[in-house]
């Protein structure tokens, strides 16, 4: 199993990142996908979550203004986040479950200036 994130950067309070996740090793498209960030000093917080079907779930914090999707021909998952703060930099990560062990990415860093 193998989750590829990409995407992360800086950028300016108010501002938009897209991230996305290439996944491989699983049947993609029979299998939730989960987004986690790690804020600086903190643990790491579930921020969304897509089902095969693409039923869709939030933290409350990002809801209205993340949104999660996915291209099961391509196998990728993505997080469109848009009017960005400070609270949202931290490590991104895309993970899943699978025979009863969690997978993760490598995560990529998102800075959100103010």
């Amino acid at each position: 199993v193998q989750l590829q994130a990409s995407g992360g950067g800086l950028v300016q309070a108010g501002g938009s990142l897209r991230l996305s996740c290439e996944a491989s090793g699983f049947i993609f498209s029979i299998k939730t996908m989960n987004w986690y960030r790690q804020p600086p000093g903190k643990q790491r917080e579930l921020v969304a979550s897509i089902t095969p079907s693409g039923s869709t779930n939030y933290a409350g914090s990002v809801k209205g203004r993340f949104t999660i999707s996915r291209d099961n021909a391509k196998k990728t998952v993505f997080l469109q986040m848009n009017s960005l703060k400070p609270e949202d930099t931290g490590v991104y990560y895309c993970n899943t479950y699978l025979s009863s062990n969690n997978f993760w990415g490598q995560g990529t860093l998102v800075t959100v200036s103010s």
